[in-house]
């Protein structure tokens, strides 16, 4: 009697990575990361090198240009292999935030660099928590997409906000996992949830990009293995006893995070499975 067929698997091949495409511009990385809080440029440099990004983002109004040895931030930032992304870290309304945005399209301009045309938006409410201002992040959002900004909007991890978001034009929303540079990771894994499905709803490939309050590697993981698209981060890597280790983990953890996302968890379950099958067939799925 013939041997029964090895089942096949449900699929033998490792899922493609896409590259992250938020409005016109493509990412290889879906890592986007920040410039400020470094010790020195130089560790800054070496950081974002082994973070493995290709965007990085830059604050228009905080961000010092020059450091105390007179050494310029630009010198330090490969304007051939980064896409910069200017943004508005530092406005408390829709007024400042604007002016900010145009601001970072003329210095963009000036440089040549790609990412003169987008903007990450954040309108902040009070400088204790540095959480959203929703009404202004709205107001300021439709101004700017008006001026044909492509723009990826800081907000909280409000669902409805996000919707209201998506339908201003913002080119990707970007709920915040915890409060910037907490450190606490996501703290409401199911707003996202509940955002990621709103916001992919007959739009599977609109980009939902975390940003802000990631600690430490699991936190990309997690971001990563609930459906976003792409992470954002700068504390978590600058304030690391070891910047560019951490950026190294980084890297790792958004490579493994989004290829677990695409491989499939399996359910949780209540009760233990045996991982043998009791009836001597090669796979038993119980789902």
């Amino acid at each position: 009697m013939a041997e029964p067929p090895i089942p096949a698997p449900a699929s033998s091949a490792v899922p493609d990575s896409q590259p992250l495409r938020v409005g016109s511009h493509i990412l290889k990385s879906r890592l986007i990361v920040g410039t400020g809080k470094y010790d020195s440029l130089q560790l800054m440099k070496d950081s974002l090198e082994a973070s493995g990004s290709d965007c990085v983002t830059v604050a228009v109004r905080r961000e010092k240009l020059y450091d105390r040895e007179g050494k310029n931030l630009l010198d330090y930032i490969d304007l051939a292999k980064y896409t910069l992304l200017p943004n508005t870290a530092g406005c408390y309304n829709a007024t400042d935030a604007v002016r900010v945005a145009r601001l970072g399209r003329e210095i963009l301009k000036s440089l040549e660099n790609p990412g003169a045309d987008w903007v990450k938006l954040e309108v902040l409410g009070d400088s204790k928590t540095l959480l959203p201002d929703p009404i202004a992040t709205l107001e300021a959002c439709k101004l700017l997409v008006a001026e044909g900004f492509q723009v990826l909007c800081y907000t909280s991890d409000d669902p409805i906000m996000a919707v209201r978001l998506k339908a201003a034009g913002a080119a990707s929303v970007m709920p915040a996992g915890s409060p910037i540079g907490s450190g606490q990771g996501i703290l409401n894994p199911n707003n996202l949830r509940i955002i990621l499905e709103y916001l992919k709803a007959g739009d599977p490939d609109y980009p939902v990009i975390v940003d802000a309050g990631v600690g430490t590697a699991s936190d990309v993981s997690m971001a990563f293995e609930l459906g976003a698209d792409g992470v954002l981060l700068n504390t978590a890597i600058a304030h690391a006893r070891y910047p560019v280790a951490m950026a190294t983990a980084m890297k790792h953890a958004t490579l493994s995070g989004r290829l677990a996302y695409q491989a499939g968890r399996i359910p949780r379950r209540l009760y233990a499975m045996a991982s043998s099958p009791e009836d001597g067939s090669i796979t038993s799925r119980p789902w």
